[in-house]
């Protein structure tokens, strides 16, 4: 093949600079507060919103291997952590910058690998006195949130009887086997925005199987009875609207209390706070302003916090959560629904209609559904010849023949509803569905297990292998039904609901009328969620709001003014390595300059995106004027305890929370941020010690006529 390669080991070192160009066009999505995108695809002039680094690097034309590495990096971080990806790339961008700079003042390559790498790992070991339990973080969110005084104002006031109130509560599906009771929807007219999703409640300990109440509206009246519960619900305290119910933060607010509290209350726990409202508050506090999926989440946590054997604990199970995104309908319409809730074709739809109501024998595959899938590992016999890999089912014998004998055994079994990991043929799905069998594709393997769990049914990788203890029973289906009560028919696709008594699953149903905005939507949810998830098997969180950065920053230029004083022996006792030899020692400073550019950066352009600050230069200067109240202060980190617990950290109130109720603070993961720090520094260091790009593939005349032409050495 012809080969040539390119000398990258320069002053402008090629794959750093385009490291530094495309970590740039994701400025704007660091912070909470953060500004989306639209991509789009010149092939198809489509477009789409993205508002995460993972999503911009997948649309961008990627054909530089320093672009390549950054990808893997990010897919990585997201693959592992589902956050913490902004924070990689910008950092990659920042420190490629800085790295740069060595490289114009002849600083050595090894002397910027090793003192960088100190550098952070010193880093990770300081801001540790910045992480709190989980059990502190919910004592102290609940202590600040709950504390009597927060319900003596009267728009927050909140009686025993309103805690009741259904409306007051994110909405959660309704069973499928429940008694119907009546449930007024018009005591909240003034609050139309909030009560609209909400017309149809479901207590949070409802689980699917228990005597729960179909709702459905009726005349305006001001107090409900739920049955069976002997608890009167009052009608909603009248709240005050600020500007548009589409910004009003106080109805928001007082939810998440009354959530909480209702579900506290009524499980039998004690009255500490911390056991009431833990996971509710840590939740936003780790959402960074993300109140949609927040309010979701909440729902999950309750639901499968009432299913846990001890009640209270953290509790948050990701393998029992799925998603199912309807396009066409309002956003106001997201809820979580037990059960498993996917899109079917109109044609499927009929025959969930003839099964509504009826307990279904239910087969599941693990594996696809067609005549030429094999199973991982499978060996073709070796005195086989193949003659047609892919024959055509409809012209072909063979095809029918299998066709038929698939069916044969779906019906000898009473088989009416299939849940495949996989694909599922098309010919085999219309003859299942012309003899009224149920066949859904695609189904994960975590939604596969769920109702093998209930239902008994154990999972199959061919249909020849199924037998009488393979088939589960107790599966229901039914058309979804949106929280107004009525079906919902989006055109090409129908949204059904599957469930089966006790089965721990839940679908949170993303809905937006904007085609481009639906993947953002579902990549926030997951955001949270896993932010929680990390949360919790950290079982400690960092102090947010830039404050873990900012110490890193005046940790940084301790040593930077360390490193100015040879004489100060405590100047080496921070570093351990054999890089403090005298020729790499009078790098150091410029080396550790360069790494505290990144955190400034990364400071400054998340005052700049939260409004914060007006400029960079406005918030160079304001992060400056802490960083000498820290250091007159004495304590950097005592300083910034008592700065976040003010709310007065880097900006004061204009973060994501600035409107909401007193005591609400930010928090950050710990590991998922660390490793964002770690990959980002080891990409950028990774491509600086790259001293040749070697080209395979493209023919020499190509890059004879490119412009770049005279960068290469033809081998």
């Amino acid at each position: 093949l012809p080969m040539a390669f390119r000398d990258v080991n320069a002053r402008r070192h090629i794959g750093l600079q385009q490291l530094s160009s495309l970590a740039l066009a994701g400025r704007t999505l660091l912070g909470p507060m953060k500004s989306c995108k639209f991509i789009v695809d010149e092939s198809t002039n489509q477009s789409t919103i993205i508002c995460s680094a993972v999503r911009l690097i997948e649309s961008l034309d990627l054909t530089s291997a320093a672009g390549q590495l950054l990808n893997e990096t990010i897919q990585a971080q997201n693959k592992e952590f589902k956050t913490g990806r902004s924070t990689l790339l910008f950092l990659v961008g920042a420190w490629s910058n800085g790295v740069l700079e060595c490289l114009q003042q002849n600083v050595p390559v090894s002397a910027i690998v090793s003192v960088m790498s100190e550098g952070l790992c010193s880093c990770c070991e300081r801001v540790q006195c910045l992480q709190m339990s989980i059990h502190d973080v919910n004592k102290e969110l609940c202590s600040s949130c709950v504390r009597p005084n927060s319900f003596k104002s009267k728009t927050y006031q909140i009686e025993r009887d309103d805690l009741l109130n259904p409306q007051s509560f994110l909405y959660v599906q309704k069973d499928i086997s429940a008694p119907e009771v009546v449930v007024p929807v018009n005591s909240c007219s003034h609050q139309e925005g909030d009560c609209n999703l909400s017309k149809c409640l479901l207590s949070p300990w409802d689980s699917f199987g228990s005597t729960t109440s179909l709702v459905r509206p009726v005349g305006d009246k001001s107090t409900s009875v739920i049955s069976g519960s002997g608890v009167t619900a009052s009608s909603c305290n009248e709240q005050k609207l600020t500007h548009s119910r589409y910004f009003s933060t106080l109805g928001k607010c007082r939810f998440s209390r009354q959530q909480d509290k209702f579900e506290g209350y009524h499980s039998g726990q004690s009255p500490d706070p911390c056991e009431c409202y833990g996971l509710g508050h840590l939740a936003m506090s780790l959402s960074h302003g993300n109140q949609t999926s927040t309010k979701l989440l909440q729902s999950i946590v309750a639901y499968q916090r009432e299913r846990a054997e001890h009640s209270g604990s953290s509790h948050l199970n990701i393998a029992e959560i799925v998603t199912c995104c309807l396009l066409g309908l309002p956003e106001s319409y997201s809820c979580i629904s037990p059960g498993f809730v996917t899109l079917v074709s109109p044609e499927q739809s009929a025959v969930i209609k003839y099964f509504e109501d009826k307990p279904l024998r239910i087969l599941l595959m693990d594996g696809d559904l067609t005549e030429q899938y094999r199973h991982l590992g499978f060996n073709r016999p070796c005195n086989v010849r193949t003659v047609l890999e892919h024959p055509s089912l409809q012209e072909g014998r063979a095809g029918n023949l299998w066709l038929s004998s698939m069916l044969d055994i779906l019906i000898s079994f009473e088989v009416n509803l299939v849940l495949v990991k996989g694909n599922v043929c098309k010919n085999l799905m219309e003859k299942c569905i012309a003899n009224t069998i149920l066949v859904i594709g695609s189904v994960s393997r975590d939604v596969l297990w769920a109702f093998g769990e209930v239902t008994s049914a154990q999972p199959v990788t061919y249909l020849t292998q199924v037998n009488a203890a393979c088939v589960g029973s107790g599966a229901h289906a039914e058309l979804w039904k949106a929280c107004d009560g009525r079906a919902v028919d989006l055109g090409e696709l129908v949204p059904v609901g599957i469930k089966a008594r006790g089965i721990p699953l839940l679908t949170a149903v993303l809905t937006t009328t904007v085609a481009s905005k639906m993947q953002l939507i579902e990549d926030q949810f997951w955001t949270s969620v896993y932010r929680l998830h990390h949360a919790l098997n950290d079982e400690k969180v960092f102090l947010g709001g830039g404050a873990v950065e900012f110490l890193c920053l005046s940790h940084i230029q301790m040593l930077v003014e360390q490193s100015l004083q040879p004489a100060n022996k405590n100047a080496v006792k921070e570093f351990h390595s054999c890089w403090l030899a005298a020729p790499v020692t009078e790098y150091k400073s410029v080396v550790l300059q360069a790494l505290a550019s990144g955190w400034k950066q990364y400071l400054s352009v998340v005052m700049c995106n939260t409004a914060k600050a007006a400029s960079e230069l406005e918030a160079w200067t304001s992060i400056d004027h802490h960083l000498k109240k820290a250091a007159n202060c004495g304590s950097t980190s005592a300083y910034i305890l008592k700065e976040f617990r003010r709310g007065e950290l880097l900006g004061g109130d204009s973060g994501p929370f600035a409107n909401h109720r007193e005591g609400l603070k930010v928090y950050d993961n710990v590991t998922a941020k660390v490793e964002a720090w770690r990959r980002a520094l080891d990409l950028v260091l990774l491509v600086l010690q790259t001293d040749a790009e070697i080209i395979t593939g493209p023919k020499r005349n190509q890059l004879l006529n490119s412009e770049v032409s005279g960068e290469f050495m033809f081998l």
